[in-house]
Order: C-alpha cells, then sequence, then structure tokens
C-alpha cells in the first residue's frame, strides 16, 4: 500500500486517464476488532464499482474487464492488518494503486476520466509527514514521522552502516576518544555520504526534517551542506540504533513546541486579516472564496468535520444522513486552496474560536 504523496506522485495521480478511472474511498480502522467490518464494507464498496461499471454504456465490454480485473489485484494488495484511518483504491485500463491514509474518508465510489485525489491531498496535508535523520559513526537510520509515531524507512540506500575492520564505536565510547572519533576522515567520508544521501530523498519526496546525534556529528552534517544545514537538530545520540519509541519520544517535545509557535504565529495572523478586513469564515464564505482563488492562507482545526447540501448558489449546513449531502467539504476546500497555492495549517481543536473550525486570510 501506498503512503508518500510527493508532488511527482500526485502529478501523475491527476493525469487525465483513458475513460473509466475509477476511484474508491472507504474508511478503515487502525484496530483489529473493527478489521472484520473493514473486509466486509471493502469488499461491498469494490463490487459497487464493478456494478457501475457494468450500468455504464460508455465503458466498452473490453475496458470493463481490464478495469474490473484491475480492482480485483488491488483488492488483493490491502493489508488491512496495517490499515489507517482511509483507504484509496485507484484503478484505470493497465493499473491500480492502493493508497492507505491516515485521516477518515467518506465511502464514495467514483467514475471519471481523473482519480479522486482530494482526500490523499488533505490527509496529507493534515498528517504533516516529516524526516528524521539519526548519525552515529558507524550507522545512518532514516525515519519517517507523522502525528503520533515514526517508523524506520528503508529508501534512498537507508540505512547506511559503516562495516570496516578494526572499527569499534563503542570501545572509543568506553575509552573516551567518541569526540576524536567525528574528526577521524573516514567518519567524514561516512556523514557526508549520509548527507549526500539525504539532500537526494528530500530533493524527491520533500518534509521537514528533522536530525538527530551528538553534537559532534550534527556539526559534521551542518557542514556539508544540503538538507541537513536547514534542518532543526535534536541533540541527542544512541537513536540510530534506537527504536521508533525512542525516536518519538526525542522527537515529541520538539514537535510540540513548533506546534505550539504555528498556533500562535496563525491566530496572530488571523487577528490582523480582521482588522485588515481581510478574514473570512463559515463554510460557505470559504467555499466561495477558495474556487475564487482569494485564499492566501487557511486555518483548519485538527479534527473539524461539517456536512453540508448545496442548493445551487449556497452550501448549508445538514445533517449526516440527508439526501444530496457532501461529508468532505473541508476537503474539497483545502485542496482547492492548495490548488491555488494557498497555505494550509492545521491547528489544534478550538484553537479558531469563534470561527468554528475553519478561518481564512484572503488576499483580496
Amino acid at each position: 500500500m501506498e503512503h508518500d504523496l510527493s508532488p511527482s506522485v500526485l502529478a501523475e495521480l491527476r493525469r487525465p486517464r483513458p475513460y473509466p478511472a475509477v476511484s474508491v474511498l472507504t474508511p478503515t480502522h487502525r484496530r483489529d476488532p473493527l478489521s472484520t467490518e473493514d473486509a466486509v464494507r471493502l469488499r461491498t464498496m469494490v463490487a459497487e464499482a464493478k456494478k457501475k461499471l457494468e450500468s455504464d454504456p460508455a465503458v466498452p465490454r473490453d475496458r470493463r474487464a481490464d478495469v474490473a480485473a484491475q480492482l480485483d489485484r488491488a483488492l488483493a494488495e490491502v493489508d488491512l492488518a496495517h490499515a489507517e484511518d482511509g483507504l484509496a483504491i485507484f484503478a484505470a485500463p493497465g493499473e491500480h494503486q492502493v493508497w492507505s491514509l491516515a485521516r477518515s474518508v467518506p465511502e464514495r465510489v467514483v467514475l471519471s476520466d481523473t482519480f479522486l485525489t482530494r482526500n490523499l491531498v488533505s490527509a496529507q496535508t493534515a498528517e504533516r509527514p516529516f524526516w528524521v535523520l539519526s548519525v552515529a559513526a558507524d550507522r545512518a537510520s532514516l525515519w519517517s514521522g507523522g502525528p503520533d509515531r515514526v517508523v524506520e524507512e528503508r529508501a534512498g540506500g537507508f540505512p547506511l552502516i559503516r562495516e570496516e575492520p578494526n572499527f569499534d564505536p563503542e570501545r572509543l565510547e568506553r575509552v573516551g576518544d567518541q569526540p576524536s572519533n567525528y574528526r577521524d576522515e573516514d567518519t567524514r567520508r561516512f556523514l557526508k555520504e549520509a548527507a549526500t544521501a539525504l539532500t537526494s530523498l528530500v530533493r524527491a519526496h520533500p518534509r521537514p526534517l528533522y536530525i538527530t546525534g551528538e553534537p559532534a556529528a550534527l556539526s559534521l552534517l551542518c557542514e556539508f551542506g544540503g538538507a541537513c544545514k536547514d534542518a532543526v537538530q535534536v541533540p541527542r545520540g544512541g537513536l540510530a540504533h534506537g527504536t521508533p519509541e525512542m525516536v518519538w519520544q526525542a522527537v515529541r517535545p520538539v514537535l510540540e513546541e513548533q506546534d505550539r509557535k504555528r498556533a500562535e504565529e496563525v491566530a496572530r495572523e488571523l487577528e490582523s486579516a480582521r482588522s485588515r478586513k481581510e478574514f473570512a469564515a463559515g463554510v460557505d464564505e470559504l467555499w466561495q472564496s477558495a474556487r475564487e482563488g482569494r485564499i492566501r492562507l487557511l486555518a483548519v482545526e485538527e479534527n473539524y468535520r461539517i456536512t453540508v447540501r448545496d442548493d445551487g448558489e449556497h452550501l448549508i449546513v445538514a445533517e449526516d444522513d440527508d439526501l444530496d449531502t457532501r461529508e468532505d467539504i473541508v476537503d474539497e476546500i483545502v485542496e482547492q486552496c492548495l490548488e491555488t497555492g494557498a497555505d494550509v495549517r492545521f491547528v489544534p481543536d478550538g484553537a479558531l474560536g469563534d470561527a468554528q473550525g475553519m478561518a481564512a486570510v484572503l488576499r483580496y
């Protein structure tokens, strides 16, 4: 299952396909007790997609069989044991993809000439993924982080492991030679290799970057430049050989402090926008402004959701079980803002006060 939505991957997903490009979205659960329910729901949604293919006169028989087979292959690749909060299956003639999302999605089956990507975009934006590079004299480990955890990432050549005869970093540490070890030419070469590999990876998959290690190692990484030069430093050693939980506990206070500062910055920007008459709130006003490309900054509370109905001129708040409702309007607004170059920031629940979940700074 796919997780990493880089700009190049998103551009490829948005590329027009021969009709039909089928998108199947369904919520999932991270906990095992509900995995049976998830499996039943997923099979039902795929069956619904096949019914739509069968009943659509615009789909030729050979193409219908191709896409149905792609749906079956995608279904076989789903691993609900590692499910997150949502799942997206994309199938088109000759291709299929399965995406796991750290954000719930509404149940939907859509046939079009493009895949439905807005839920992927909003999930990626809300998750705010980041990289952590942990270095030691003999190992460089890469970690992929999200809202509540990190996992080791095996990509871009990582982990890098230094294997040399008679190299014993533990002995060096015991006898007090560790600081001088980072002045050793072979160690410098190893860390430079790690910095170069990381720069290439971040260029292809841009995310905020944190680096952990002994101060001497962090100093070397910054000296080599590239992505490490602008990374947030966490001066703690031992994590290159550590567990995901150890890395998470080390970076968590730094992340929380940055989140606090970002929320305060957003609050100041919104207050300033009020005084300049460039402030917008309310789902209908925000939707109109987003479609017009007027939003410069959109602030969304982490778990904000609202169901609306479109009466042709305005969006009206609706109940979840009303007919013709749009349950993912917040995600639609987020993606529309990103399409027009707006800065989208997620803040803690309740941070926006009387704005009730979502507010914006307008360009004009």
